[in-house]
């Protein structure tokens, strides 16, 4: 059944939840909760999260530009990749790095981007061809 013979307009955010999607979900949720669980131990005590984060010994600082770039080169490529792929609203994924966790935000925007290919690939396979198994 297609989305034409169903009435249903294929859009780019409407793909399939394939095995890659769903691995990406679940890190994303659990990068949701990894490091929220700390942020909230936290705030709770009343810690210089910011003074923790780059004061803390040569080991933390290193992480921390880790993350950093990390998450410099992750708003990149999910700007780039975005508009590549035709995935609406991308910039969402580039507000929640510094606002959520970026360990939330890259699996969750990766996810998002298998559901968009998924889409795209059944939008654009011949009609009656057996669809290839994204998982």
């Amino acid at each position: 059944m297609t989305a034409a013979s169903t009435g249903r307009r294929s859009g780019h955010g409407n793909g399939s939840w394939n095995g890659r999607a769903t691995t990406y979900l679940v890190l994303a949720i659990l990068g949701l909760i990894g490091t929220w669980t700390c942020n909230i131990v936290a705030i709770a005590t009343h810690r210089d999260y910011v003074g923790d984060w780059i004061g803390s010994g040569p080991a933390v600082l290193s992480l921390t530009v880790d993350v950093l770039v990390a998450a410099v080169a992750a708003a990149v490529f999910m700007a780039i990749e975005s508009r590549r792929i035709g995935l609406r609203r991308g910039w969402i994924y580039i507000v929640l790095i510094p606002l959520v966790a970026l360990a939330f935000a890259l699996p969750l925007f990766l996810a998002m981007r298998e559901r968009c290919l998924a889409s795209r690939e059944a939008a654009h396979a011949p009609a009656g061809s057996p669809r290839r198994s994204a998982g």
